[in-house]
């Protein structure tokens, strides 16, 4: 044995850009290289890096691979150490240059640890450890894979990470964004677009309690229904507990959507073939220009965030055509983002909402959605007939009905405080 230990530095360049952004696939990739190169894989750590890049490392037994990409020069660079004989890392080398799809690498080999150099001693492992000491040291010589890999959904600024088990439930590129679930430790399965978090399972009904129950329960006449996007099928679920609507029409533009949450998300979609449903995939913004006047009681704005196909949605003409389609006593809600989050998007939507309503027709309110960056997001509630969203509501059915469903987030109490704002928001919103 020349050294204890053998370091190359590695650089890749004109790797595919897509595949240097992707933290479950370069896991995969760098678990891959070390799989090959005959190491034992002990833990996996992989992030990724704010704006672009992953960063990560795979423990080996024989020690480790690490990496940091860069996406944006479609870069990456590559540390492979390896203890002893027995591993082979130039395999990972050849291996992860195919998986990162690199035009060009080069590498430099250091020797680590040379024998002539060193003075070896004598440990005996038994020293200073009793039977149970002895036991878990040879328990730790059979190393068990545990992975740490996370997604972030972030701004410039701000970033919310959340860990996952490591590889897809579902991952495919529509026409219009990228649509993927990933199997979390914490909130259950995650439904993501774009690299936004759009749902969990076990926080989603903060969510769609709040963004279909405020408008429902204060006012009882409500029949007819519309709700643009909601592919994920939970505002649907939470309209058809009230049994005075007569029809609910969805008008989903990206099919991948409701496809991937009937599949892996069951417990939003359960009421996506409901007969009272009829689900368009279509342009909810051309199915609003359309639509005729007076036509729905409630209208929901159940959007992604104001990117790609949703960016319309942000929109005053696009709200001129909501307000036409309402019926004289009609509301509309929409989710309004996060006032820290997205403030900019925020503060210009709910101003383009009071132009169209009038400002005094116009109700923020606010829910808390631990898997949304922040946490804070917030609601707004605007009436066309002056139906006020707390002075209108009926405590007592509101009581009833939340203890009837045994909703999770929504109850009397905080139908009430929703509306009640910090000083930093109504500034915020002051004109």
């Amino acid at each position: 044995m020349k050294s204890l230990g053998r370091h190359i530095l590695v650089e890749f360049h004109g790797c595919n850009a897509d595949i240097l952004n992707d933290v479950p696939r370069i896991e995969h990739d760098m678990i891959e290289a070390a799989t090959r190169s005959g190491a034992t894989i002990i833990n996996s750590v992989f992030h990724h890096f704010s704006p672009f890049g992953v960063s990560g490392v795979v423990v080996i037994q024989e020690s480790h691979l690490a990496i940091h990409t860069w996406p944006e020069y479609r870069y990456a660079a590559v540390d492979l150490f390896t203890c002893g004989d027995s591993v082979n890392p130039w395999v990972s080398y050849e291996s992860l240059k195919t998986a990162f799809q690199a035009e060009h690498g080069s590498a430099v080999e250091m020797n680590r640890g040379q024998p002539e150099l060193l003075q070896k001693v004598d440990i005996d492992p038994s020293d200073n450890v009793g039977e149970i000491g002895a036991d878990a040291t040879q328990k730790s010589s059979m190393p068990k894979h545990s992975r740490s890999v996370w997604f972030t959904d972030r701004d410039e600024n701000i970033a919310l990470s959340i860990r996952h088990k490591g590889d897809r439930v579902f991952q495919e590129k529509s026409p219009y964004q990228l649509v993927e679930i990933f199997d979390t430790f914490k909130y259950g399965k995650m439904l993501t677009v774009d690299k936004m978090v759009m749902c969990s399972e076990k926080d989603e009904t903060a969510y769609h309690e709040m963004i279909i129950h405020v408008p429902m329960l204060v006012n009882p006449g409500v029949k007819n229904v519309l709700v643009i996007g909601g592919g994920d099928g939970g505002s649907v679920r939470e309209i058809l507990r009230h049994p005075q609507v007569e029809s609910v029409t969805m008008v989903e533009i990206d099919e991948v959507v409701v496809r991937a949450s009937r599949e892996f998300l069951p417990s939003l979609s359960s009421a996506l073939s409901h007969p009272k449903l009829n689900l368009i995939i279509d342009d909810g913004i051309e199915y609003l220009r359309q639509a005729a006047d007076e036509s729905f009681d409630l209208i929901v704005i159940d959007s992604s965030d104001p990117v790609g196909p949703a960016k319309g949605l942000f929109s005053a003409s696009f709200y001129k055509d909501v307000y036409r389609a309402l019926t004289p006593n009609g509301v509309m809600v929409a989710q309004s983002e996060s006032p820290r989050f997205n403030q900019e998007a925020f503060v210009a939507l709910t101003h383009c909402l009071q132009d169209i309503f009038t400002p005094e027709s116009v109700h923020t309110y606010l829910a808390f959605i631990q898997t949304y960056p922040t946490g804070m997001w917030s609601f707004s509630y605007c009436t066309k007939g002056g139906i006020h969203p707390v002075e209108s509501l009926d405590a007592e059915k509101s009581s009833q009905f939340a203890e009837a469903h045994q909703l999770q987030y929504y109850n009397l109490e905080i139908h009430q405080a929703a509306f009640c704002l910090p000083t930093f928001i109504k500034t915020m919103l002051a004109r």
